[in-house]
């Protein structure tokens, strides 16, 4: 190891997420509630250098795996990313995050008008993913489309 590499501790148990889009990884943080009161120790690396994507952000989240439900809502963030299961400091289980047909409760519609957003109406946000990568989706209510960037807002 040379002088101008840095080494990040390597986890025993939990969960990688690398190739996260470049300053994306504390809007992950933030959708998931970390670090929060438990004793899960969360290290970042953020705008490091990619061969494959340039620059990337890189989550390493100790003692956890995250469910099904996350891992949706971090397609939303950043669709190339790549979940590494750890245990026992070896790699388990290596997938891409794949966006789902449909997205339930994790962004709200963009349209002040969708009965989503009436406090009188406690509707769950619902929506049909229109494009994977950069993700768009449609409001199954009023059918906006929700682009990347408004997506990105939300978790602001």
């Amino acid at each position: 190891m040379t002088k101008s590499e840095l080494k990040i501790k390597a986890i025993e148990n939990g969960t990688v997420i690398d190739h996260i889009t470049a300053n994306k990884a504390l809007h992950i943080l933030h959708v998931l509630g970390l670090p929060n009161s438990e004793t899960i120790n969360v290290t970042v690396a953020m705008n490091v250098s990619s061969s494959q994507i340039g620059r990337k952000d890189i989550l390493k989240i100790e003692n956890r795996e995250l469910d099904h439900e996350e891992l949706n809502q971090i397609a939303l963030i950043a669709p190339k990313a790549t979940i590494n299961i750890i245990r026992d400091f070896k790699p388990i289980k290596k997938d891409k995050i794949l966006l789902p047909e449909n997205i339930t409760g994790i962004i709200k519609c963009t349209n002040p008008k969708c009965i989503t957003n009436f406090e009188s109406e406690p509707i769950t946000p619902k929506f049909n993913v229109i494009s994977k990568y950069p993700p768009v989706v449609r409001c199954h209510y009023c059918e906006k489309l929700i682009k990347t960037e408004d997506i990105d807002k939300q978790f602001e």
